[in-house]
């Protein structure tokens, strides 16, 4: 355990090796506050982070950026959170002022930095310093684990707004895991007619049953998208994409013809090719989709707190701070939903 001056986190300090050092507690600068953390996720970033094969997050780096903790010390003026408060993080750190931050679209900063994701702090700590600017509290009542998918579900929830009014509509999600589940959850709170979500493993599929979708296709079986199309009854409106690969990107335009939406939600690691001229020829909107804004995180918690969001069916695996790296291990078998780091 820490005590008021030393901490221990943890640092992926080369592909495939994740450590536990420990250190000083950071000093807090200016505008900062000091967490103490509760439990941290484990995603499929730091599963591409901890074999070099993030694009833009190499090892070393210090991770943890879906994290829930209490807030232990703020520096002299800030006003956002007190001490005492439980909190959740934003974790894109934005400048406020280029382009992109002044027209609504602060997700896409061109100064962005990620806590836990190549930023000097990472959440995977037992005390961690972070803008207080961008914290969240966690409404009365969550316990850590529903707490700790706000920033998870934020993410489909913000592809959903991309996607436009979902009311009355025939979804697709290609893929069940995390991202997968978790925008199965917000398209259904969005008001989708049909929904079919896909994925290898039984398993998966019997779970997104279970949080709601009408039916479900076994991704591995040949005609992926002839088979989509027929639980439909139709041509998906809107297909998620939360595998980003080039074979579901291809099924997910074939879902989609004519007219339809792809939305990219998983986390693309290597560029793929689309077939252009049936994108252009049968007017399929392809749209990328990152990260989240402020109100994405709020709505986020309206969503699990609104009484119909089991936090219990997602939390598949824990594991204390000392054996980050068995946590690190768990998220490649692919059989988990969400693990967490959890304090000891």
């Amino acid at each position: 355990m820490s005590n008021e001056h030393s901490r221990r986190r943890v640092l992926v300090s080369a592909p495939d090796v994740v450590e536990v050092v420990t250190e000083g507690v950071p000093p807090l600068n200016p505008g900062e506050a000091l967490v103490r953390m509760s439990v941290s996720g484990v995603c499929g970033s730091d599963k591409a982070g901890v074999h070099g094969e993030h694009a833009f997050m190499k090892p070393p780096y210090y991770p943890g950026h879906e994290v829930v903790g209490a807030v232990v010390g703020v520096a002299d003026g800030v006003e956002e959170v007190t001490v005492g408060d439980r909190v959740t993080v934003e974790p894109t750190l934005v400048c406020g002022h280029c382009k992109p931050c002044r027209n609504g679209a602060e997700n896409l900063c061109e100064n962005l930095e990620f806590f836990g994701c190549g930023y000097r702090e990472g959440g995977m700590a037992d005390i961690f310093s972070v803008p207080a600017r961008r914290l969240h509290k966690i409404p009365a009542g969550f316990t850590d684990y529903q707490a700790a998918l706000i920033e998870p579900l934020a993410t489909p929830v913000h592809g959903v707004r991309l996607a436009g009014d979902l009311t009355g509509r025939t979804v697709a999600i290609l893929g069940s895991g995390t991202i997968g589940l978790l925008a199965l959850t917000a398209v259904r709170h969005a008001g989708a007619r049909r929904i079919v979500s896909t994925d290898t493993l039984a398993s998966k599929r019997e779970l997104a049953l279970v949080l709601g979708a009408d039916a479900v296709v076994d991704a591995s079986a040949p005609g992926l998208a002839r088979a989509v199309r027929g639980e439909l009854g139709e041509s998906a409106d809107v297909v998620f994409d939360c595998v980003a690969h080039e074979d579901t990107l291809a099924e997910a335009v074939k879902m989609a013809i004519k007219g339809g939406t792809v939305v990219v939600m998983g986390g693309a690691r290597v560029p793929v090719t689309v077939d252009l001229p049936v994108i252009q020829e049968y007017q399929i909107r392809l749209q990328g989709t990152t990260t989240y804004r402020w109100e994405d995180f709020e709505a986020a918690a309206g969503i699990i707190g609104s009484g119909t969001f089991d936090a219990d069916r997602f939390i598949t695996a824990t594991f204390p701070l000392p054996e980050a790296a068995a946590a690190f291990a768990a998220i490649g078998s692919g059989r988990e939903v969400k693990i967490l780091v959890v304090a000891d």
